[in-house]
């Protein structure tokens, strides 16, 4: 007996076991047999006696009550087998158990191993014994009662009850092999006699103890062995399928304690059979089987049932079974978990709302609801595997379409984003991304938090979180996803600390500096204020904390920063509380303050936040019955006024301020007709300041002003005028009344508005102001001679006039365009159609103005007054009144007579820095940035682009001195350009044009003539056109920069919005086209625009006779041409939330092919239908092509423009959004990306066309100087969209570059082929070709990097092309770097140092080739580790060390060479290539122990070795130096450096 003694000792069941002993077999024949009694003492048998009868009295009495137990018969005849239990009794005696216990259970001894042992000695010798032993047994149990004392711990001999309890006799018995299988049986057959449905129902307790079922499952738990475990698991498992569903739940979560891992496979199949009769069993289930010992196969199985009940589980059950399946994932299978549990997952509407209408607790828990469940088991499990963060994340990336994205997935990333600062800068960025792909829309924000207050605010920090990095983002869209979570999260959450957190974290967004940022928050605030202003008001004391920096916004953001303000004033207005009270007081404070302050900047904070208080008291939906306490609104609203215009009535610019913003303001509301009133008594006063009467056109008197005779320019009415615009008397008048004529436009604005008020909409009472003439200089003044005898004071006299001419007519045509748009309809066709003939007419006089303007700056360098109001953020206005202004300049006449150059520049610079600025300035602390300025120490950036635009610089230097030697003395011949460059530099102080004045663009009319241009009108559509453009760039700035942020708004349609502005211009798409066609067909004819119909056009318009002004023929039409594409292009780049499909359908619908179809369609499968947006790209790009045909006859400026209109084509197709489906146009975003393979290669066809293309260009001053940003651009598009970018890198690097330095030896740049390739576009290409090489080099990295995966099979034929791309790579630096040896310009080898640096640290840095993991052993468990690409090298140097050594010695060429141009650059201190010399030498430096390491470990070192390289020039001449002096040479002062990277290695290719 000792194996089963070693068996029994331990208590944790054994997987298996084979009892020493075979199975016994009970007979089924009932034969009384002989009792086989053991020898045992006298006093032994009496005790045994005595318990025997003791013993069958309970089974009597037992046996008597039967019926009232519902016992079973023992025998057919109804009678106890006494016998057969005195023989169990007795069995069981001898063996040491006392079976009646008065106290409880029976008691055994205490060895009961021993005990076991005795009985298992005793049956299984004897199958008699054994049979009656288990009849008697069965008979004994059939009393409840008795049945549950064999059941409960037993009490051991000798011990006191409590402290020495020990299992039951059942399990004992159990524990008995001879009789295990039987006793099994026995019990679950006796089981179901028991079964309780509802434990411990009607009121009554119930304990473990009184339940008998449970009892007899207890005695089955982690027994030591199990005869039959097959045989028991059957039983049991069909025992189960009818227990009440409580037992059941219980049998099924203590499997694993009863059977054996041999029968997984069984309890598997059995619980998924169960599992689907039964759903609600899956808790147990899942329990059960997460404490199986399960194989990968049937752990796969147990995960697929667990999948298949997310659908159909209960919501209560869900947690439990996320939680397994998420704590089961592996990596083998977290995918298949991810992807099932998005897809099937029904997060909304989860929560059991039965239980949470009759919950009766107060302060209920989060917890308590089914959402929070599940959130709590994802966020759990999220927290304890991080491979699953990992994988949802690469789950999320995966998806492209939008209605892929389901509200579990904002979830996720919100629950991931909790794990740690790594994973929340990841989920920000999916989520930007997803939001501005427009993926995450706003539905699945208010599904995930609309109506779900409790669910949200445990993670209300996280969803706040995301807000704040959403609206921090550069992407239109994702700020507005930002916004509206903000807005979401206010509205949901009612509580004050909630709103509070929402509220600080907008204000936090203000003082951030990027100036999208703070627009963003302030329309979010301002949304708020605008729908919650008195749920806001409470919270009034936080954001009151904004007018403490109201310094640091611009304009635009000051209007909605008192927008903000006024809608909490105007809603306190009406509420009793006296916090709402106070809000409106201390605004009042603070703008009375500043509009008293004497600071312009404060003062103009104080006009606006003024006038955006009047807009709201005087709006008349507003104005209240005033109390008898106090004033109304409407009063206020004037005195309000009155402290403005009294403020500002000195200095100019400050009134312009007054008057552009009131006019705004009249312009978007209604205000109370005594505001108005008020308006026009005392800010109308226009006729008296700036008109003059007239007699017969004629002025009745004519007197000298300041010395100049005057004239009357530009009647367009002739004799029947009124009134002329009296401008002259004022420019030359003293100081006060000349610095009225800068408040003429914004006071004429002004006055339109009113007159449009009062006559509902029409200008009929001023419209004599149109055709009115100007009083200006004579035209006498502008001749050669008359010009050069007038004073410095008379000849800016004369410039001041005709710039406040200018912009007199500029606000001209913005007032009067508004009668003939069709927004009002007061005006009858008549008046319409003479009204757009004055229109054209002053356009023309305006294009001729500042053309006689821009040609008087070309002699007389000025710099204009400002009519437009800007602040600068530094603190101050930049602006000048013109009384400080005059002052200034005459301050500087006597000086400037002295020395002429050098006061200029001292008082451009004067005029630039306002002396009250350096009060101001002395207070700021000074920036690094300003020491580094002070120590001349130059930014890496601004050395960059120092060397890369050098002869740029010098180009337009050398321009410019010829321009001045081309200047001509002589006025009275005025040429229009197409782009006044004297006067473009200060076109930002002219007032802004309006986008009604391009409406005159669709004024033209079909004339017959010999001339393209009967009217001569392409001048004028050309200056629109230009116009326009400077709008566009308003919208869509160039710089990717934040804007820096100041009070400065670039003078435009600053209010409108890029909406409006693209739904105007598309009404204009027409005429433009119709415009540019003209273009086209004077440049394809060559004929030229005749200057006969632009003179008789400026005689109407009253043009002066002494001018004459000149068309630029050779411009006008290729300027017409090169504007238009280039507003077709800036319109293609606008981002898909700026332009709306419609308007970009349009835009190209308006540009096709006439009579024929495009060519581009024969090379597109399938062949788009018409209508499609699909064809309408194709028929723009054949469009374009045409056009550049015509271009390259023409000019490279306008052949380049086409080219990158074609290629802005092409991003637009790329950036179409890829789920874009508009019914309504046939678009289809999937469909129009398979046109980019077909326009990227045509478009590479077209770059290389122009680079041969052999340019006869007049325009090309001093050959190509000054074209090396266009040549960048040509050769950048034809490398990108070439069939293969690193051949063709290497080709024009090894081929092309070479020939133009043989080239240059015999004297003709064009030996090789590309006309555009000479000595002055050198540097473009040079610099062109190392950026791209550098960049194949990193895409290939990162392609390797996606396509060999870990565990990856990689074939030697891809290693081989891998290495000979590297070689590639590598040939084309030799072949750049060597080109320093005939260009010796310090622009050239400071690239060369710089790049080739990069590209030895990409080459040294590059994660080329994780690859190689499938030659480590997989235990090692390393795949996530990177490796450079020497051990790329390493690893294959045996089968491909000549393709490697090779590669290796090529490099090598280009590193001394390198090395040798540092050495020079130190020697001759070029400051350019020594900033750059550390970094490169350092990565040099690593090359060379890499290489070292490679060969070492590859050859031992036998093919390797290091010594001192001579000191050599670029030529290969030795120059002496200090390294080959002897020892005495010590006290030289200037010793020669030896480098580590000059000890570079030498190859032998024959491995000796």
């Amino acid at each position: 007996m000792v194996y089963l003694h070693q068996q029994l000792a331990s208590r944790k069941r054994a997987s298996s076991f084979v009892p020493p002993f075979p199975p016994p077999k009970i007979p089924k024949s009932t034969t009384t047999a002989a009792v086989t009694a053991s020898t045992s003492t006298a006093a032994g048998a009496a005790v045994t006696a005595d318990k025997t009868v003791a013993a069958v009295a309970d089974v009597t009495a037992a046996s008597a009550s039967r019926s009232a137990h519902g016992a079973r018969a023992y025998d057919s005849a109804g009678e106890i087998s006494t016998s057969k239990v005195e023989k169990m009794v007795t069995v069981l005696a001898e063996a040491g158990c006392t079976l009646i216990n008065p106290s409880g259970p029976p008691c055994l001894p205490s060895d009961t191993l021993k005990f076991r042992n005795r009985l298992h000695r005793v049956l299984s010798s004897d199958s008699v014994a054994r049979d009656d032993f288990l009849q008697g047994f069965s008979a004994y149990i059939q009393s409840p009662a008795i049945f549950r004392r064999v059941l409960m711990f037993s009490n051991r001999d000798g011990s006191h009850a409590n402290y020495a309890r020990s299992d039951s006799l059942a399990r004992n018995l159990l524990l008995v092999p001879s009789i295990q299988i039987d006793l099994q049986n026995m019990l679950l057959e006796m089981l179901p006699e028991h079964l309780v449905k509802d434990p411990g129902g009607q009121g009554l307790p119930y304990t473990f103890e009184d339940d008998i079922a449970r009892l007899i499952l207890n005695q089955f738990r982690w027994l030591d062995f199990h005869v039959d475990s097959c045989g028991f698991a059957d039983k049991l498992l069909q025992v189960v399928s009818i227990c009440p569903l409580h037992l059941k739940k219980e049998i099924i979560g203590s499997l694993p304690e009863m059977i054996d891992d041999q029968n997984n496979n069984a309890i598997v199949d059995s619980l998924q059979q169960m599992l689907q009769e039964d759903p609600s069993i899956v808790v147990p289930v899942l329990d059960s089987c997460s404490n199986l010992n399960l194989d990968e196969q049937l752990h796969d199985q147990v995960i697929t049932i667990a999948l298949s009940c997310i659908r159909t589980v209960e919501a209560d059950s869900m947690p439990y079974l996320l939680r397994f399946l998420l704590l089961s994932a592996k990596p083998a299978n977290v995918r298949r978990i991810i992807s099932q549990i998005r897809n099937q997952l029904k997060f909304v509407g989860t929560h059991n709302a039965h239980k949470l209408q009759h919950s009766k607790l107060k302060g209920k828990l989060l917890m308590d609801t089914a959402e929070a469940l599940i959130l709590d088991a994802l966020r759990s499990s999220l927290r304890f595997k991080n491979i699953l963060c990992e994988e949802i994340l690469k789950e999320l990336k995966s998806l492209e379409k939008a209605q892929d994205h389901k509200v579990i997935d904002i979830w996720l990333l919100v629950l991931i984003s909790m794990n740690g600062e790594l994973l929340k800068k990841n989920v920000e960025k999916i989520f930007k991304r997803k939001a501005v792909e427009g993926s995450i829309t706003t539905a699945l924000l208010d599904q995930c938090i609309r109506g779900n207050r409790d669910l949200v605010k445990e993670y209300f920090p996280s969803f706040l979180s995301l807000s704040e990095n959403l609206l921090s983002c550069r992407e239109q869209k994702a700020r507005e996803l930002g916004s509206y979570l903000y807005v979401c999260l206010f509205e949901e959450f009612i509580d004050t600390i909630s709103r509070q957190e929402v509220i600080g974290a907008l204000i936090a967004h203000l003082g951030s500096g990027p100036g999208i940022e703070v627009n963003a928050a302030l329309d979010t605030l301002l949304l708020l204020a605008s729908q919650y202003p008195q749920e806001l008001l409470p919270l009034s004391s936080h954001i009151n904390g904004i007018l403490d920096f109201l310094e640091g916004f611009s304009i635009e953001n000051l209007h909605k920063v008192y927008e903000v303000f006024c809608h909490l004033t105007l809603s306190a207005r009406c509420s009793i509380d006296s916090l709402g009270s106070s809000i409106g007081n201390e605004l009042l404070m603070i703008v009375r303050k500043q509009v008293g302050n004497s600071d312009v900047k404060y003062k103009s904070m104080g006009i606006i936040g003024t006038l955006k208080i009047v807009s709201f008291l005087g709006d008349s939906n507003n104005c209240s019955a005033p109390t008898s306490s106090q004033k109304s609104n409407c009063e206020e609203a004037i005195e309000l006024l009155k402290l403005s215009l009294e403020s500002c009535k000195q200095v100019p610019l400050e009134l312009v301020l007054l008057y552009d913003q009131l006019s705004a303001v009249l312009n978007s509301k209604t205000l109370h007709p005594g505001i108005i009133e008020w308006i026009g008594k005392n800010l109308g006063d226009f006729e008296s300041l700036f008109l003059s009467d007239l007699d017969g056109g004629q002025l009745p008197v004519q007197e000298l002003c300041g010395g100049l005779e005057g004239e009357l320019w530009m009647n367009l009415d002739g004799d029947i005028s009124p009134v002329c615009l009296n401008i002259l008397p004022l420019v030359s008048s003293p100081l006060q009344l000349a610095s009225i004529l800068q408040t003429l436009p914004a006071n004429f604005l002004l006055v339109s508005r009113l007159e449009r008020l009062a006559n509902q909409g029409s200008l009929g009472g001023i419209d004599a102001l149109l055709g009115c003439p100007l009083y200006l200089p004579s035209s006498k003044y502008y001749s050669g001679s008359t010009w050069q005898s007038l004073t410095e004071k008379h000849k800016e006299i004369i410039c001041l006039s005709l710039y406040y001419a200018c912009n007199w007519l500029r606000e001209l045509l913005n007032a009067f365009c508004t009668q003939v748009i069709g927004r009002y309809e007061c005006t009858s066709q008549m008046v319409k159609e003479e009204i757009v003939t004055k229109l054209l007419k002053r356009l023309r006089n305006l294009v001729y103005l500042e053309s006689l303007l821009n040609h008087i700056l070309k002699q007389h360098s000025f710099s204009l007054p400002e009519l437009y109001f800007r602040v600068e953020a530094t603190g101050f206005s930049s602006q000048k009144n013109h009384r400080g202004y005059v002052e200034r300049k005459i301050g500087h006449q006597k000086a400037k007579e002295n020395n002429a150059d050098t006061n200029k520049e001292k008082h451009v610079k004067n005029y630039q820095t306002p002396t009250s600025l350096d009060t101001d300035a002395k207070l700021q602390q000074s920036t690094i940035l300003d020491a580094f300025k002070k120590a001349r120490v130059v930014r890496s950036r601004d050395a960059n682009q120092e060397d890369s635009n050098n002869l740029c610089v010098k180009d337009r230097k050398s321009e410019s001195a010829e321009c001045q030697l081309c200047i001509s003395d002589d006025l009275t011949f005025v040429e229009v350009v197409g782009v006044p460059t004297f006067l473009e530099s200060q076109k930002s102080k002219f007032r802004p044009l309006s986008a009604d004045c391009h409406s005159i663009l669709t004024f033209t009319k079909k004339y017959s003539s010999c001339c393209p241009d009967p009217v001569a009108e392409l001048p004028l559509h050309s200056y629109l056109l230009h116009d326009l453009l400077n709008m566009l760039d308003h919208f869509s700035p160039q710089s990717k920069q934040f804007p820096a942020r100041c009070l400065t708004t670039v003078p435009g349609p600053s209010r409108m919005k890029m909406g409006e502005l693209l739904s105007f211009v598309r009404q204009l798409i027409p005429n433009l086209r119709k415009h540019f066609d003209a273009a086209l067909s004077i440049i394809r004819a060559g004929t030229v625009i005749c200057e006969e119909h632009w003179e008789e056009q400026g005689v109407l318009a009253a043009h002066p006779e002494l001018i004459e002004i000149k068309i630029s023929n050779s411009t006008i039409s290729g300027l017409i041409a090169s504007e238009t594409l280039s507003f077709f292009s800036k319109v293609l780049k606008l981002s898909d939330t700026q332009i709306k499909i419609s308007c970009l359908f349009e835009l190209l619908e308006g540009f096709q092919p006439l009579n024929k179809p495009a060519s581009i369609l024969l090379d597109v499968h399938p062949i788009p239908l018409p209508g499609t947006i699909e064809y309408l790209y194709c028929g723009a790009y054949s469009f374009l092509e045409d056009a550049l045909d015509i271009a390259c006859s023409f000019s490279f400026h306008l052949a380049s423009e086409v080219l990158l209109t074609l290629k802005s084509v092409v991003l637009s197709i790329q950036s179409f959004p890829r789920d874009s489906q508009e019914k309504d146009l046939n678009c289809s975003g999937s469909a129009i990306h398979l046109l980019l393979p077909v326009m990227q290669k045509r478009l590479g066809t077209l770059s290389w066309k122009l680079l041969r293309h052999s340019w006869d260009d007049t325009n090309l001053q001093n050959s190509w100087k000054g074209q090396g940003e266009i040549i960048e651009m040509i050769l950048r598009t034809y490398l990108e969209n070439s069939g293969s970018t690193s051949d063709a890198v290497e080709e024009l690097a090894c081929s092309v570059l070479p020939q133009l330095s043989a080239g240059k030896a015999t004297g003709d740049d064009g030996y090789h082929g590309f006309p555009t390739l000479t000595s002055a576009t050198f540097i473009a290409w040079y610099k062109t070709l190392h950026e791209e090489n550098l960049n194949i080099l990193n895409k290939l990295v990162r392609d390797i990097q996606l396509q060999n995966k870990p565990r990856a099979v990689i074939e030697q034929q891809s290693v081989e092309q891998l290495l000979m791309k590297l070689r590639q790579s590598v040939h084309v630096v030799v072949s750049l770097v060597n080109m320093c040896r005939t260009f010796e310009k310090v622009t050239i080898h400071a690239m060369t140092v710089k790049y080739t640096g990069k590209f030895v640290d990409s080459f040294l840095r590059g994660t080329l080739f994780p690859l190689i993991h499938h030659c480590l052993d997989s235990a090692t468990n390393c795949q996530h580790l990177l490796f450079p690409v020497f051990d790329f090298l390493q690893m294959h140097f045996r089968e491909h060390s000549e393709l490697i050594l090779q590669l290796v010695k090529e490099l090598q060429k280009a590193t001394r060479t390198v090395q040798t141009l540092c050495s020079e650059a130190k020697g001759s201190r070029q400051m350019a290539i020594t900033g750059k010399v550390p970094a490169t030498k350092r990565s040099m430096e690593r090359f060379l122990f890499h290489v070292k390491s490679l060969l070492h470990a590859t050859s031992g070192g036998s093919i390797f070795w290091m010594g001192n390289l001579k000191h050599k020039d670029l030529s290969g001449q030795v120059v002496s130096s200090q390294a080959y002096i002897d020892d005495h040479g010590d006290n030289d002062p200037d010793p020669v450096e030896v480098d580590a990277e000059e000890q570079h290695c030498s190859l032998d290719a024959e491995g000796q």
